[in-house]
């Protein structure tokens, strides 16, 4: 349901109330633009259905409620989020799952970015989140382990306002950001920008305080705006902007693998490489609404994202062999098109459909040392240029009814069609069918079952040319350089929630998914940029409770989960591995590298007047490492807290000051320790970290 806030009700009455003053007992009818945009909100929210999958909600107070609030990264927020585990570079996993992610802001999927989407997103133009898993209904395809659905500030709401806002912290934080929103006549919208520089960009690859060589740099930005053409229809544009750079942290104490004749050779410890990340959307939007029958959003999208590697020639050379100038860009367009008819009091139709064209830039520039006829590296090092592009389409063609059987029991059954054409060419019919029982007033099940179509990231697709640093000091381990084929599974899923009281709700769910061609990604290199591979089979699956307590002044929440990620018999990407680990994994079910037995969260809030103290936890047994991943790091937590205190500075304004303290109890825990498939190097937790954050809002 659309939100509408206390101070929207209070400015439509200030308005209503200065009108009659001054209309002499005369009737003025006002244009009814808020009951206009509740109807195409709600419209837009109808149009997405999660019945038979999970969801988990967060709203504005619950996003306000973290230790960092509004400034909380987007992956963080996520973590929250009943299995959801943490990895390094801001990534999550999500039941086991290597990214898959998918992204939607107001109902329009954003194609994804070469980096992950997480850190290119600011989670300060969120008003609502809403986090999809499980088995999904037939409109959402291709990354499926997880929907992020949100809706925006400004889309669902009509204030006129400002806001700015700072915080500063250890490790050198500096932070500032600012939003603008309002309405004028027909139009509302709703612009926010931020820019932070640290200390500490990427994690650590050391357990102490303080990392060497890991400043970032970071600004993004997000516009939104609507026109009301009609009662039924609106338009409405969006965009967004991130660009980012990062110093890629260094590792004191490695001793060079190359000898370099007549060249200084940095230590481990100062070297200099760098990467640039950037990401650019657009989308176009118009949407219709009918009271009674129709309802449907037709949108166009544009994405430019690209990554930069730039190494440290001397030291990339001589430490690891090859020193490369890395460019990735991807260029996508597309189509969505998604329509509701309700045919009667007990259907509900959905159909749509989704195209897009893209376009791959990958540019290495890379210097190895030759290697002669004994395998003696040569003191001049080589140049070698690989250079590739690709293109091609993404279709997808869905239909599914959603079937009010009674009052307590709907059906949702449908299916979709998808065909990539990329580096691969496949497609899919897929049946998906959900159910929703509610078997008391406290009580509901959900159960459904999904296949799965997941075509090949295009933008971590590794193009490396084999043979041509054959009898280099980058010779590729295996010579096999097979295609990433697109990823097929069965999904099913089943839960319980059941509320105890009007404070309290717990949760159960459990999962399955058994799959053909699993995908998954590895840092294969210096550059901090995922390749994707297979595995000829997968099986995935896992228990995940939830407990949900809200009161007046306090709200509480904790999750746990259980599960397991196997793959089997690497197929594509073989030259990223070493001849061992090709011949034990085709023989036995290995870990994934993701796979976290026990994964927590949990958080508490609390408000004493103007006055908020909250704080949360995340906690898991550790990703896996070692040989094949046969072993895996020691558990970890971390607890964050804050308090938080809102004052007035005069009718129109108010000032929020806000103290948080991350990892309170300094506990020093090792995501990554470079070992593992795909793993590239170290990564640890952040220590514990203080910030001080002032907001204006007026």
């Amino acid at each position: 349901m659309p939100r509408f806030s206390l101070r929207s009700i209070a400015m439509a009455t200030s308005m209503v109330a200065s009108f009659s003053s001054h209309a002499d007992d005369k009737t003025i009818e006002l244009a009814p633009v808020t009951i206009q945009l509740k109807r195409l909100d709600a419209a837009r929210n109808g149009l997405s259905v999660d019945t038979g999958s999970s969801s988990y909600n967060f709203n504005s107070s619950d996003i306000e409620a973290l230790p960092l609030g509004e400034s909380t990264p987007l992956n963080q927020v996520l973590l929250q989020a009943p299995g959801v585990a943490q990895d390094s570079y801001g990534q999550v996993h999500v039941r086991g799952d290597h990214g898959n992610m998918q992204y939607r802001i107001n109902g329009v999927l954003i194609p994804e970015p070469i980096t992950g989407f997480g850190p290119s997103i600011d989670t300060r133009f969120a008003n609502n989140i809403n986090f999809i898993t499980g088995a999904l209904p037939a409109q959402y395809g291709y990354r499926t382990a997880g929907v992020v659905d949100i809706q925006t500030k400004g889309a669902d709401e009509i204030e006129n306002g400002a806001e700015i806002g700072s915080l500063i912290g250890s490790n050198g934080h500096q932070e500032l950001n600012g939003s603008y929103s309002g309405n004028k006549g027909d139009w509302t919208y709703f612009l926010t920008g931020s820019g932070l520089t640290n200390q500490l960009g990427i994690e650590n690859t050391s357990a102490s305080k303080t990392a060497l060589h890991d400043q970032t740099h970071q600004t993004k930005g997000f516009g939104y705006a609507s026109y009301l053409i009609d009662a039924s229809n609106r338009l409405s544009l969006m965009a967004g902007i991130s660009n980012s750079r990062f110093q890629i942290p260094d590792i004191a104490g490695l001793k060079p693998q190359y000898d370099y004749p007549g060249v200084s050779i940095p230590s481990s410890a100062t070297l200099n490489a760098n990467q640039q990340e950037r990401n650019i959307f657009q989308t176009i939007s118009f949407q219709h609404s009918e009271d009674s029958a129709l309802d449907y959003q037709i949108s166009l999208f544009h994405r430019i994202s690209s990554v930069d590697y730039q190494p440290d020639s001397v030291g990339d050379l001589v430490f690891n062999g090859i020193a490369s100038n890395i460019h990735r860009q991807n260029n996508a367009i597309g189509l969505q098109a998604d329509a509701l008819y309700r045919l009667d009091s007990r259907n509900t139709l959905r159909v749509g459909m989704f195209l897009q064209h893209e376009n791959m830039v990958v540019n290495n520039n890379s210097l190895v040392f030759a290697l002669d006829s004994e395998g003696n590296p040569n003191s001049t090092p080589q140049s070698i240029q690989d250079n590739n592009t690709f293109g091609g389409n993404t279709l997808g063609l869905y239909v599914q009814n959603e079937y009010k059987i009674n009052k307590d029991l709907t059906f949702n059954y449908g299916a979709r069609y998808d065909h990539v054409n990329t580096v691969t060419s496949e497609g899919q019919l897929s049946p998906r069918v959900g159910l929703v029982y509610d078997s008391s007033n406290t009580t509901r099940w959900h159960a459904g079952y999904s296949k799965y179509f997941t075509p090949p990231p295009s933008e971590k697709i590794n193009t490396t040319t084999v043979a041509l640093f054959q009898n280099t000091t980058n010779a590729l381990p295996s010579d096999a350089n097979t295609a990433v084929k697109a990823e097929r599974s069965n999904y099913f899923d089943v839960g319980v929630s059941h509320v105890v009281n009007s404070k309290l709700t717990l949760g159960l769910d459990g999962y399955y998914r058994e799959v053909t061609n699993l995908q998954d990604e590895g840092q294969f290199g210096n550059a901090l940029i995922y390749s994707a591979f297979n595995y000829a089979q997968g099986r995935i699956g896992g228990l995940e409770w939830s407990a949900n307590y809200h009161d007046k002044s306090f709200s509480a929440y904790g999750n746990l989960s259980r599960s397991f990620a196997y793959g089997k018999n690497l197929i594509s990407g073989q030259f990223n591995f070493a001849p061992q680990e090709i011949n034990y994994i085709a023989n036995n079910w290995v870990h994934l590298d993701h796979d976290q037995n026990w994964t927590g969260s949990g958080g508490l809030n609390y408000r004493l007047g103007e006055t908020s103290f909250s704080s949360d936890l995340i906690f898991g047994t550790g990703l896996r490492n070692g040989f094949a991943n046969t072993d895996h790091l020691p558990f970890y937590s971390q607890v964050n807290a804050s308090v938080t205190q809102k004052l007035a500075s005069s009718a129109d304004s108010n000032n929020t000051i806000r103290l948080s303290l991350l990892n309170v109890f300094d506990r020093v825990y090792e995501l990554r320790d470079g070992t593992g498939i795909g793993v590239g190097a170290p990564q640890w937790g952040q220590r514990r970290t203080l910030y001080l954050g002032l907001t204006h809002a007026f």
